[in-house]
Protein backbone atom coordinates (compact mmCIF):
# COMPACT_ATOMS: atom_id res chain seq x y z
CA UNK A 1 0.00 0.00 0.00
CA UNK A 2 1.09 3.57 -0.58
CA UNK A 3 2.63 5.41 2.33
CA UNK A 4 1.03 8.40 4.01
CA UNK A 5 3.58 10.70 2.38
CA UNK A 6 2.47 9.59 -1.07
CA UNK A 7 -1.17 9.93 -0.02
CA UNK A 8 -0.48 13.46 1.15
CA UNK A 9 1.00 14.32 -2.24
CA UNK A 10 -2.06 12.97 -4.03
CA UNK A 11 -4.28 14.90 -1.68
CA UNK A 12 -2.53 18.16 -2.28
CA UNK A 13 -2.63 17.79 -6.05
CA UNK A 14 -6.31 16.95 -6.04
CA UNK A 15 -7.20 19.68 -3.58
CA UNK A 16 -5.31 22.33 -5.51
CA UNK A 17 -7.01 21.32 -8.73
CA UNK A 18 -10.56 20.92 -7.47
CA UNK A 19 -10.95 23.10 -4.41
CA UNK A 20 -8.88 26.20 -5.01
CA UNK A 21 -11.79 27.28 -7.18
CA UNK A 22 -15.03 26.34 -5.48
CA UNK A 23 -16.93 27.25 -8.63
CA UNK A 24 -15.38 24.44 -10.70
CA UNK A 25 -18.18 22.41 -12.26
CA UNK A 26 -18.41 18.70 -12.94
CA UNK A 27 -18.06 19.42 -16.68
CA UNK A 28 -14.68 21.11 -16.06
CA UNK A 29 -13.12 17.97 -14.57
CA UNK A 30 -10.97 15.63 -16.67
CA UNK A 31 -12.76 12.55 -17.95
CA UNK A 32 -9.98 10.30 -16.66
CA UNK A 33 -7.04 10.55 -14.26
CA UNK A 34 -3.48 9.32 -14.65
CA UNK A 35 -4.35 6.03 -12.93
CA UNK A 36 -6.98 5.14 -15.54
CA UNK A 37 -9.97 5.97 -13.36
CA UNK A 38 -12.90 7.60 -15.15
CA UNK A 39 -15.14 10.41 -13.95
CA UNK A 40 -18.62 9.20 -12.97
CA UNK A 41 -21.86 11.07 -12.47
CA UNK A 42 -22.97 10.83 -8.86
CA UNK A 43 -25.90 12.63 -7.29
CA UNK A 44 -24.75 12.28 -3.67
CA UNK A 45 -21.01 12.98 -3.91
CA UNK A 46 -19.15 15.89 -5.52
CA UNK A 47 -16.46 13.95 -7.41
CA UNK A 48 -16.19 10.21 -8.07
CA UNK A 49 -13.54 8.54 -10.23
CA UNK A 50 -13.84 4.76 -10.74
CA UNK A 51 -11.97 2.10 -12.66
CA UNK A 52 -13.88 0.95 -15.75
CA UNK A 53 -15.58 -2.36 -15.05
CA UNK A 54 -14.86 -2.22 -11.31
CA UNK A 55 -17.62 -3.31 -8.96
CA UNK A 56 -18.10 -3.62 -5.20
CA UNK A 57 -19.82 -6.97 -5.70
CA UNK A 58 -16.94 -9.20 -4.48
CA UNK A 59 -16.47 -7.46 -1.15
CA UNK A 60 -18.09 -8.65 2.05
CA UNK A 61 -15.38 -7.43 4.41
CA UNK A 62 -13.77 -4.04 4.96
CA UNK A 63 -10.23 -3.03 5.92
CA UNK A 64 -10.57 0.49 7.30
CA UNK A 65 -7.24 2.29 7.46
CA UNK A 66 -6.56 5.16 9.86
CA UNK A 67 -8.06 8.44 8.70
CA UNK A 68 -5.59 11.15 7.69
CA UNK A 69 -6.78 14.60 8.87
CA UNK A 70 -5.58 18.01 7.68
CA UNK A 71 -6.85 21.48 8.52
CA UNK A 72 -7.46 24.20 5.98
CA UNK A 73 -4.05 25.87 5.59
CA UNK A 74 -5.38 29.27 6.72
CA UNK A 75 -7.64 28.11 9.54
CA UNK A 76 -5.30 28.46 12.54
CA UNK A 77 -4.12 31.92 11.54
CA UNK A 78 -7.61 33.24 10.84
CA UNK A 79 -9.11 31.69 13.97
CA UNK A 80 -6.42 33.11 16.27
CA UNK A 81 -6.99 36.57 14.80
CA UNK A 82 -10.47 36.57 16.31
CA UNK A 83 -9.45 35.40 19.79
CA UNK A 84 -8.80 37.79 22.64
CA UNK A 85 -6.18 36.60 25.11
CA UNK A 86 -3.71 33.76 24.78
CA UNK A 87 -5.94 31.29 26.64
CA UNK A 88 -8.29 30.78 23.73
CA UNK A 89 -5.73 30.65 20.95
CA UNK A 90 -5.26 27.44 18.98
CA UNK A 91 -1.82 25.87 19.31
CA UNK A 92 -0.17 23.11 17.31
CA UNK A 93 -0.86 20.78 20.25
CA UNK A 94 -4.58 21.64 20.02
CA UNK A 95 -4.58 20.93 16.30
CA UNK A 96 -2.90 17.54 16.71
CA UNK A 97 -5.42 16.60 19.40
CA UNK A 98 -8.37 17.67 17.24
CA UNK A 99 -7.03 15.71 14.28
CA UNK A 100 -6.58 12.61 16.44
CA UNK A 101 -10.09 12.90 17.87
CA UNK A 102 -11.67 13.34 14.45
CA UNK A 103 -9.74 10.37 13.06
CA UNK A 104 -10.95 8.24 15.95
CA UNK A 105 -14.53 9.44 15.47
CA UNK A 106 -14.31 8.60 11.77
CA UNK A 107 -13.45 5.00 12.66
CA UNK A 108 -16.24 4.79 15.23
CA UNK A 109 -18.91 6.14 12.87
CA UNK A 110 -17.84 4.12 9.82
CA UNK A 111 -17.47 0.93 11.84
CA UNK A 112 -20.94 1.33 13.30
CA UNK A 113 -22.49 2.02 9.90
CA UNK A 114 -20.67 -0.68 7.97
CA UNK A 115 -20.33 -3.44 10.56
CA UNK A 116 -23.32 -3.00 12.85
CA UNK A 117 -25.85 -1.72 10.33
CA UNK A 118 -24.49 -3.26 7.13
CA UNK A 119 -23.12 -6.54 8.44
CA UNK A 120 -19.71 -6.02 6.79
CA UNK A 121 -16.91 -7.41 8.92
CA UNK A 122 -14.06 -5.03 9.70
CA UNK A 123 -10.79 -6.87 9.19
CA UNK A 124 -7.06 -6.42 8.68
CA UNK A 125 -6.74 -9.42 6.38
CA UNK A 126 -5.65 -9.01 2.76
CA UNK A 127 -8.07 -11.34 0.96
CA UNK A 128 -10.05 -11.36 -2.28
CA UNK A 129 -13.29 -10.40 -0.50
CA UNK A 130 -11.75 -7.46 1.38
CA UNK A 131 -12.23 -3.84 0.30
CA UNK A 132 -9.61 -1.44 1.64
CA UNK A 133 -10.73 2.06 2.54
CA UNK A 134 -8.01 4.72 2.76
CA UNK A 135 -9.81 7.81 4.11
CA UNK A 136 -8.75 11.39 4.68
CA UNK A 137 -10.50 14.47 6.01
CA UNK A 138 -9.02 17.59 4.46
CA UNK A 139 -9.72 21.34 4.52
CA UNK A 140 -11.04 20.95 8.07
CA UNK A 141 -12.49 24.23 9.34
CA UNK A 142 -14.17 23.98 12.78
CA UNK A 143 -15.93 27.15 13.82
CA UNK A 144 -15.69 26.62 17.57
CA UNK A 145 -12.86 24.21 18.47
CA UNK A 146 -12.36 22.97 22.01
CA UNK A 147 -9.13 24.54 23.27
CA UNK A 148 -9.49 22.96 26.73
CA UNK A 149 -8.97 26.44 28.16
CA UNK A 150 -10.41 27.10 31.67
CA UNK A 151 -14.02 28.26 31.67
CA UNK A 152 -16.77 27.76 29.12
CA UNK A 153 -16.35 29.42 25.76
CA UNK A 154 -18.90 29.96 23.02
CA UNK A 155 -18.68 31.39 19.52
CA UNK A 156 -21.35 33.07 17.43
CA UNK A 157 -21.35 31.61 13.92
CA UNK A 158 -23.48 30.96 10.84
CA UNK A 159 -22.30 27.35 10.65
CA UNK A 160 -20.34 24.90 12.83
CA UNK A 161 -17.74 24.52 10.09
CA UNK A 162 -16.84 22.39 7.10
CA UNK A 163 -14.63 19.53 5.95
CA UNK A 164 -13.94 17.46 2.85
CA UNK A 165 -13.81 13.70 2.47
CA UNK A 166 -11.10 12.20 0.28
CA UNK A 167 -11.47 8.43 0.04
CA UNK A 168 -9.58 5.81 -1.94
CA UNK A 169 -10.94 2.28 -2.42
CA UNK A 170 -8.53 -0.60 -3.08
CA UNK A 171 -8.78 -4.31 -3.69
CA UNK A 172 -6.94 -5.84 -0.73
CA UNK A 173 -5.62 -8.84 -2.64
CA UNK A 174 -4.25 -7.05 -5.70
CA UNK A 175 -3.70 -3.57 -4.23
CA UNK A 176 -5.51 -2.19 -7.29
CA UNK A 177 -7.00 1.27 -6.90
CA UNK A 178 -10.72 0.91 -7.69
CA UNK A 179 -12.09 4.38 -7.03
CA UNK A 180 -11.51 7.71 -5.38
CA UNK A 181 -14.03 10.13 -3.95
CA UNK A 182 -13.88 13.82 -3.10
CA UNK A 183 -16.83 15.40 -1.32
CA UNK A 184 -16.81 18.76 0.53
CA UNK A 185 -19.52 19.23 3.16
CA UNK A 186 -20.48 22.09 5.45
CA UNK A 187 -22.38 21.93 8.70
CA UNK A 188 -26.01 22.95 8.52
CA UNK A 189 -26.57 26.70 8.42
CA UNK A 190 -28.57 28.34 11.15
CA UNK A 191 -30.29 30.94 8.98
CA UNK A 192 -28.53 33.57 11.04
CA UNK A 193 -25.92 33.94 13.78
CA UNK A 194 -26.14 31.45 16.64
CA UNK A 195 -23.97 30.16 19.44
CA UNK A 196 -21.71 27.21 18.65
CA UNK A 197 -19.31 25.19 20.78
CA UNK A 198 -17.30 21.97 20.69
CA UNK A 199 -20.38 19.85 21.49
CA UNK A 200 -22.25 21.25 18.49
CA UNK A 201 -19.10 20.81 16.40
CA UNK A 202 -18.97 17.10 17.25
CA UNK A 203 -22.68 16.64 16.57
CA UNK A 204 -22.39 18.22 13.13
CA UNK A 205 -19.20 16.31 12.33
CA UNK A 206 -20.93 13.05 13.26
CA UNK A 207 -23.88 13.93 11.04
CA UNK A 208 -21.59 14.46 8.04
CA UNK A 209 -19.57 11.32 8.79
CA UNK A 210 -22.76 9.25 9.05
CA UNK A 211 -23.90 10.59 5.70
CA UNK A 212 -20.65 9.52 4.01
CA UNK A 213 -20.69 6.11 5.70
CA UNK A 214 -24.33 5.60 4.74
CA UNK A 215 -23.64 6.37 1.08
CA UNK A 216 -20.83 3.80 1.04
CA UNK A 217 -22.98 1.19 2.78
CA UNK A 218 -25.80 1.72 0.29
CA UNK A 219 -23.40 1.12 -2.61
CA UNK A 220 -22.09 -2.04 -0.97
CA UNK A 221 -25.64 -3.21 -0.27
CA UNK A 222 -26.65 -2.58 -3.88
CA UNK A 223 -23.65 -4.57 -5.14
CA UNK A 224 -24.50 -7.42 -2.74
CA UNK A 225 -28.09 -7.49 -4.03
CA UNK A 226 -26.79 -7.77 -7.60
CA UNK A 227 -24.57 -10.65 -6.52
CA UNK A 228 -27.45 -12.39 -4.74
CA UNK A 229 -29.66 -11.97 -7.80
CA UNK A 230 -26.99 -13.53 -10.02
CA UNK A 231 -26.62 -16.48 -7.66
CA UNK A 232 -30.41 -16.94 -7.49
CA UNK A 233 -30.68 -16.88 -11.28
CA UNK A 234 -27.79 -19.34 -11.58
CA UNK A 235 -29.38 -21.71 -9.08
CA UNK A 236 -32.68 -21.49 -10.95
CA UNK A 237 -31.01 -22.18 -14.31
CA UNK A 238 -29.22 -25.19 -12.80
CA UNK A 239 -32.44 -26.57 -11.34
CA UNK A 240 -31.51 -25.82 -7.74
CA UNK A 241 -34.59 -25.32 -5.56
CA UNK A 242 -34.93 -24.04 -1.99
Amino acid sequence: MRSKSVLSGILMLLVQFLLMNAAVSHDDLPEADRHGLELRDHSALRVVYARPGATLEPYGRIALLDCFVAFDKDWQRQYNRTVRGAGGRITEVDMERIKKELAEEFRVVFTKELEQKGGYQITTEAAADVLVLRPAIINLWPAAPDTRAPGRTTTVVNSAGRMTLYLELYDAKTDELLARVLDPRAARGTGGNSVSNSVINKSEADRILRRWANILRQHLDAATQVSDSKHSASDHDNGVAD
